[in-house]
């Protein structure tokens, strides 16, 4: 992890040993996407440690229920709402059983699939299928967030892309459709961030590089993880917890915290 990365995770745990009521999140309404596992998981745990009022969504209900189970058992409040991000319906629905819990203030878009396959193996159907929950997902989730964010004059949203998906960064075979759907999730953070500038709406995507997740061990078993979920959501948690406006629209890079060879 870089030392600017370290710093913010720092930061974060440095909120959390304190009292709720130093942090922006403390009893406000936050969406967080791929909450299953992972990133999204561990995201949704330390957003509710911060005292937020999570609402989760993944496709996988017995997995999402499970670590809403533990956010509740740790004093926290999570409301799981299985759904799929990349069906219109299905976030109309995620947004509706948030709106109950009190207005949006945060969203955090974690879902996310990758399969790695070679490209002239690559499939419409895989790469209509990456781009319809990591892509599109995003959006659709950005979009049904805006609104209320709109009406209250103030958000905070944290998008996920990639290494994958940062120019200049080392390609690996096999992810064509996921590199794209990266590069796409970084273009839509800058334009929430513009749009969303007027009325106090603020946008930052965080591109992790290899994370040690159920996710990157199927598509690279060899490949060897510098960045645990929870380096991650430590810094998403920081980033709610601060001010965005001056860095809307930026893309953090995280880097491997490996020592080198």
């Amino acid at each position: 992890m870089s030392s600017s990365t370290g710093g913010f995770a720092a930061q974060a745990r440095g909120l959390r040993s304190g009292d709720d009521r130093r942090h922006w999140l403390a009893g406000r309404v936050v969406v967080v996407t791929g909450a299953s596992r992972g990133i999204g998981a561990a995201t949704a745990q330390a957003v509710a440690a911060a005292g937020a009022r999570v609402v989760m969504a993944a496709r996988d209900r017995d997995a999402l229920g499970a670590v809403a189970e533990r956010i509740q058992h740790a004093g926290g409040d999570a409301t799981p709402v299985p759904a799929d991000v990349g069906s219109p319906g299905d976030v109309a629905r995620l947004f509706a059983a948030a709106a109950e819990a009190g207005t949006v203030a945060a969203l955090v878009c974690a879902a996310a699939v990758l399969t790695a396959v070679p490209f002239d193996q690559t499939t419409p159907e895989i790469w209509a299928e990456t781009l319809r929950v990591n892509l599109t997902g995003s959006y659709l989730c950005c979009r049904a967030a805006f609104t209320p964010m709109r009406q209250a004059g103030e958000g905070r949203i944290v998008t996920l892309g990639s290494l994958s998906g940062v120019y200049g960064t080392e390609k690996f075979p096999g992810l064509a459709a996921y590199n794209v759907s990266k590069y796409g999730v970084i273009g839509l953070t800058e334009m929430v961030a513009v749009e969303g500038k007027p009325h106090g709406i603020s946008a930052i995507c965080v591109s992790p590089g290899a994370v040690d997740t159920e996710m990157l061990r199927r598509a690279n078993p060899d490949l060897r993880p510098g960045l645990t979920p929870g380096d991650v959501a430590d810094l998403v948690v920081a980033l709610l917890d601060s001010p965005l406006t001056p860095a809307s629209g930026a893309n953090i890079p995280l880097f491997s915290n490996l020592p080198p060879e």
